[in-house]
């Protein structure tokens, strides 16, 4: 039987998944990596770690598979988040600076005359989030790194480069538009790297990676490195994946992803009106047609319960809060605004910080749990409000996936809050068979029509809220989240 791999590349670790010709999940392998925080709102991984997680799920995937199975593999990732590496040993010359860092806010602050540049030619505002000033940063804090980026000694790279490096054996460095139109340094219009933007970042040109088609060949897995030789047949951004998972190519669709943050996202139209609050991105290039989207992002998600494990110790596993919540009927007035490295969409506050309110001598762990799953679905409908408002459509349901997206309480009390009816399909990690789909229509495996019916809704949430209930809750969301605002001046 042959098998699609989909890699998933996220931010606390990687995942294999082996899809079938029906789109079941034959096999799966996940390993966690660390996460390094040397300073107040600094985040870290270990390239190395990326990679050597990377290596072990996918060989735990192949033993069970077979190697002689393997169709063809895709690649999806978290974004923005930035690596720089030698060419010849392939060694980083820093570790890898996360997209939730936010250490260059004063050199975006710095930047702040060429917004208007940068938001036409990007879609993108000048952000830490982006990988454009992390670059900066680590030529700038390593020694002799801006030397040799400029002898084309180094090369940079989101996680895709990075991992598609390793897995050619250092024969490709390539991406792809929906990776690359997050870096800052990339025209959405001309669709390439922008000489002006460049000197705007002082990114050398020497590090970039060759741009290829979302669906394109990208080479094939070396040996030597993997155990295997497959060919690599796609690549997208994590938030796309999910975007082409759940059909994001038909108009009306809208889709959240609930992982480490959140990530709203839908095509953009025609008559798409400026936004200040929302992104204007490359969907994905295939066939030489390039499909934008508008996104809004999320900076804590699920990592606000990651947060509560592993910082307060509140919970032992994620799957706790859901029957911690259920023990409460309401909030009983304590809010959680977990604005842990700032606020993202519909916000842009790199000087918020978290905070939890209510708080009195009956509050309870079972109320930082419920608060917790609540703050998701607030930060959800700020950014859903300001879509609708952008794009100027009407929405019948918000598809959904994601890890936390198995959270009952968490999925009712989302349609609740919106409100709307809520989808969430029987295979959840859908940016790994968005990363599969990309890989298999492009390699044949797949035509779109069968990779569309793979998809499949497991339940339909809907709304039980009443209106003035919903509203109350929310307006004291809305209250929190001002206190909150520019509080690291």
């Amino acid at each position: 039987m042959k098998v699609l791999l989909a890699i998933d590349l996220g931010t606390t670790g990687n995942r294999v998944i082996a899809f079938s010709q029906k789109g079941e999940v034959v096999a799966s392998s996940y390993s966690e990596f660390p996460q390094h925080f040397p300073k107040s709102g600094w985040v870290e991984h270990d390239p190395m770690d990326i990679w050597n997680t990377t290596k072990k799920a996918l060989g735990d995937v192949v033993r069970k598979v077979g190697a002689g199975s393997i169709a063809a593999i895709g690649i999806t990732n978290q974004r923005e988040t930035t690596i720089i590496w030698d060419r010849k040993t392939g060694k980083p010359v820093h570790n890898a600076i996360v997209w939730q860092c936010r250490r260059t806010k004063d050199m975006c602050a710095a930047l702040a005359r060429h917004t208007a540049t940068v938001r036409r030619k990007t879609g993108l505002f000048i952000d830490p989030y982006f990988s454009a000033t992390k670059i900066s940063w680590i030529l700038r804090n390593v020694k002799g790194a801006h030397r040799r980026a400029l002898a084309g000694e180094l090369a940079f790279g989101t996680v895709d480069s990075w991992i598609l490096w390793n897995l050619t054996g250092g024969t490709v460095h390539a991406t792809e538009p929906s990776n690359a139109s997050r870096t800052l340094c990339y025209n959405i219009h001309t669709l390439s790297f922008d000489p002006e933007l460049l000197k705007i970042f002082s990114v050398p040109a020497a590090v970039l990676p060759e741009v290829r088609e979302s669906g394109a060949f990208f080479g094939m897995t070396d040996k030597k490195a993997t155990g295997i030789e497959a060919p690599i047949h796609g690549i997208l951004g994590d938030q796309q994946a999910s975007f082409f998972a759940q059909g994001g190519w038909e108009k009306g669709v809208i889709k959240n992803t609930y992982g480490t943050g959140l990530f709203l996202m839908t095509l953009a139209g025609e008559k798409l009106k400026a936004s200040e609050r929302l992104l204007h991105t490359i969907a994905w290039q295939l066939n030489g047609k390039t499909s934008y989207a508008v996104e809004g992002s999320v900076f804590v998600g699920g990592s606000c319960i990651q947060w509560l494990r592993d910082g307060l110790r509140i919970v032992s596993a994620s799957p706790e809060t859901e029957p911690m919540a259920r023990t409460l009927a309401s909030n009983e007035g304590v809010y959680f605004v977990p604005a842990l490295v700032g606020l993202g969409a519909p916000y842009w506050d790199p000087e918020a910080r978290g905070m939890i309110i209510g708080i009195t001598r009956g509050t309870r762990r079972e109320h930082f749990a419920r608060a917790a799953l609540e703050a998701i679905c607030y930060q959800v409908r700020d950014v859903y409000e300001m879509m609708r408002k952008v794009t100027g459509q009407r929405f019948s349901c918000l598809r959904v996936d994601g890890g936390a997206a198995k959270n009952d309480f968490l999925m009712q009390f989302q349609s609740d809050i919106l409100p709307l009816n809520i989808e969430r399909p029987r295979v959840i990690e859908t940016t790994a068979f968005g990363a599969a789909g990309i890989a298999g229509i492009s390699s044949g495996f797949w035509s779109t029509k069968q990779f569309l019916s793979a998809r499949r809704v497991e339940r339909v949430f809907k709304p039980l809220m009443k209106v003035k209930e919903r509203e109350k809750l929310y307006a004291r969301w809305k209250d929190a989240v001002q206190r909150s605002l520019h509080w690291e001046k």
